[in-house]
C-alpha cells in the first residue's frame, strides 16, 4: 500500500509558533493547565487542528485534516481512533497506559466482593422496607438476612490472565486479601515483572489458571488476537462454579457464551461493560463503565496526556504513542528536524546526505524503529530551507517531515 507524504508546516502567530487543539469529550483541566498558553490556543472545530484529544469519542467517520499532528486520548484504549490511517498520514497517536490503573484496579476489588456477599441484593432489599416502622424493619432483617448469606475471599484462588499496568496492581493488591493468586501473561514485560508480587504465582499455561481459579480475572488490550478471547472453549476450561471478572474490554468477552454457561458452569460474571443481552440476567453483575471514573483518574490521564501531546508537537519526543516508535532526545541545537519514514534500508543514508549536500551539521541525531514506521531527531545547525524540506520529502518512504 502507497504511503502518502505530509509536510507538517509550522504555524507562526506573531512570531511564536502557535498550534491549534480541538477538545473532544470533558477532559480535566488539571492536565489542560499545563498546557502552555504561549504556543497553543483551544478551538471548536477540528479543521484546523493540530491535536485532538479526546476520551471516549470515536474518530473513525471523522474526516481527519492535514495538519494534524497528533491525537491524544486520556485513556489506555485506542479502539475508537483510525490508528492505520493516522499512522499513513504521519499523525502520532498517544495513550495514557497506567494512569487509571488504580481506579480500576479498585473496582475490579469491588467486583470480587460484589460477587461473594450478595451486597446488591441485600441493599436492593434493604431499601424496600422504607416505610416500615422501626420495630418492624429490625424484624424483617433478622427474618431475611440468612437469604444473602456469602463468602469469605480468603484462601480461595485468583487467576489474572494479563499482567500490566492493572493486572499487575490486581494481582499484588488481592494477596492482601487473603486470596491465593496466580498470574499468566507471555508477554510480561521486565518493568511490570520487577513490580510483581513474589508471591503471585505464574501458572504455566492459561489452561492450568483456569482450571484453579475460584476468580478469573481479565486484562489485555482488545486486538485481533484478544477478539472474543473468553469464548465457549476457555470457559468450559474454567473450575466449576469459577466467577469471571472483565474490567478491560467489552470485546475480549463473547457474551452469548457466558450467558449460557451461567448457572451451569460458572456461578458468576462481573463486567464494567453492560449490554441489553445482560442486563437484568441472574448472576450477572453490570457498573456502567466506571473503571476510569474517578476524579484522580480522570486527572492522571489528563496530565500524562497533555504533556506527552506538548512534548512530541514541540520538540518532537514521542512518549506512550501506539503507532510511532517512542523516542526523547534532549535539545542540543534550536533548530530540530523530525522525520517518520517507513522501516526500510538506506533511509537514514538518503536522508543525512540531503543534509550534509546543503551544509547542514548534524549535532545530535536519534533513530528509533516500531514494526513498520521508523522515526528520526535531528538537530542541525542552522535552520532548515523549504527546499531542503521539500527534498526530504520527496524520498520515498518519507511519510512525515517537520521542522520544530
Amino acid at each position: 500500500m502507497g504511503v502518502e507524504k505530509h509536510v507538517k508546516h509550522r504555524n507562526i502567530v506573531n512570531g511564536r509558533l502557535m498550534y491549534s487543539i480541538k477538545i473532544f469529550n470533558k477532559i480535566s483541566d488539571t492536565g489542560l493547565s499545563r498546557i502552555p498558553s504561549h504556543n497553543f490556543n483551544f478551538i471548536d472545530e477540528h479543521d484546523s487542528a493540530h491535536a485532538i484529544l479526546l476520551r471516549s469519542q470515536s474518530l473513525h467517520s471523522l474526516d481527519l485534516p492535514d495538519q494534524l499532528l497528533a491525537i491524544g486520548r486520556a485513556g489506555a484504549g485506542t479502539n475508537n481512533v483510525p490508528v492505520d490511517i493516522c499512522t499513513d498520514k504521519g499523525i502520532a497517536v498517544f495513550n495514557t497506559p497506567g494512569a487509571n490503573a488504580n481506579a480500576v484496579k479498585e473496582l475490579v476489588i469491588a467486583g470480587i466482593l460484589l460477587s461473594t456477599r450478595d451486597i446488591i441484593q441485600a441493599a436492593t432489599f434493604v431499601n424496600s422496607l422504607k416505610g416500615l416502622s422501626n420495630e418492624d424493619v429490625h424484624s424483617s432483617v433478622e427474618k431475611n438476612k440468612s437469604q444473602f448469606k456469602g463468602y469469605e475471599v480468603a484462601g480461595k484462588t485468583l487467576g489474572v490472565v494479563g499482567l500490566g499496568a492493572i493486572g499487575m496492581k490486581v494481582a499484588n493488591d488481592c494477596l492482601a486479601l487473603g486470596l491465593k493468586v496466580i498470574g499468566y501473561d507471555p508477554f510480561l514485560s521486565v518493568n511490570h515483572a520487577w513490580a510483581l508480587s513474589s508471591d503471585v504465582k505464574p501458572a504455566g499455561s492459561l489452561k492450568e489458571l483456569l482450571s484453579e481459579s475460584d476468580f478469573i480475572s481479565f486484562h489485555m488490550p482488545l486486538n485481533e488476537e484478544t477478539n472474543q478471547f473468553v469464548n465457549k472453549d476457555v470457559i468450559s476450561q474454567a473450575k466449576k462454579d469459577a466467577v469471571l471478572l472483565n474490567f478491560s474490554r467489552e470485546g475480549i468477552v463473547d457474551r452469548q457464551a457466558v450467558k449460557e454457561s451461567l448457572g451451569r458452569h460458572i456461578s458468576k460474571y462481573v463486567t464494567d461493560f453492560p449490554s441489553s443481552e445482560l442486563i437484568g440476567v441472574d448472576n450477572v453483575i453490570l457498573t456502567p463503565h466506571l473503571g476510569a471514573s474517578t476524579v484522580q483518574a480522570e486527572e492522571n490521564c489528563a496530565v500524562m496526556i497533555a504533556d506527552q501531546i506538548t512534548d512530541y508537537i514541540l520538540n518532537g519526543n514521542i512518549t506512550n504513542s501506539v503507532n510511532f516508535p517512542s523516542c526523547s532526545m534532549p535539545r542540543s541545537s534550536k533548530f530540530r528536524l523530525v522525520i517518520a519514514n517507513r522501516n526500510v534500508p538506506n533511509m537514514v543514508g538518503q536522508i543525512t546526505s540531503i543534509l550534509a549536500q546543503n551544509d547542514y551539521n548534524i549535532a545530535e541525531m536519534l533513530n528509533k524503529s516500531r514494526d513498520t514506521i521508523a522515526y528520526n531527531i535531528l538537530d542541525v545547525d542552522k535552520k532548515i530551507t523549504q527546499d531542503v524540506l521539500e527534498d526530504i520529502n520527496r524520498i520515498d518512504g518519507v511519510i512525515l517531515c517537520r521542522q520544530l
